[in-house]
């Protein structure tokens, strides 16, 4: 085993950009065009997934241990602020989100839920617009979830009462 592999242990929630919170399962090796890999065995129960990541390449996939408290307290504010609704087309704006989502980091996501988050007394989403919202809020709950050590339906209720509160 290379040193690298010591930053990610078996048992250890990660966040994969693309994917978000995922388990580690174990390393093993295997044969690929002829050379010898160790990869990190990472499962994804949300989404019935598992993925293996080279362990010298962990790190520059973008592969990351769960947001410390700190961290995630600038998110969960990033939530209480204004939404930001620029008057660019949708088609934009939902590139521009998407890749907020898939940026893996909390405080992106966090913008996403707060500039597409609807009250009551505000126009209809379109489909896309809730999906994506769905998609944002469920990547922050999950994080939030493990981090916090609840379930991610308590999570997303107490993410939404924080925007309600604000």
């Amino acid at each position: 085993m290379t040193k690298k592999s010591s930053e990610f242990k078996t048992g250890d929630f990660v966040v994969y950009p693309t994917h978000g919170v995922g388990l580690i399962k174990g390393t093993e090796t295997q044969i690929v065009a002829g050379t010898e890999l160790d990869l990190l065995v990472i499962d994804f129960e949300q989404d019935r997934m598992t993925l293996r990541i080279p362990v010298g390449k962990a790190r520059t996939s973008g592969l990351r241990r769960l947001s410390s408290r700190k961290q995630m307290d600038v998110a969960l504010q990033k939530l209480k602020g204004r939404a930001k609704v620029r008057r660019t087309m949708w088609s934009r704006r939902a590139q521009e989100y998407e890749a907020k989502i898939n940026s893996g980091d909390p405080v992106s996501i966090a913008e996403v839920v707060r500039d597409l988050r609807r009250s009551s007394n505000q126009a209809d989403q379109s489909y896309s617009e809730r999906q994506m919202y769905q998609a944002a809020i469920d990547r922050l709950a999950r994080e939030f979830a493990k981090i916090e050590q609840i379930d991610e339906v308590t999570a997303v209720d107490r993410l939404e009462k924080l925007m309600d509160a604000a």
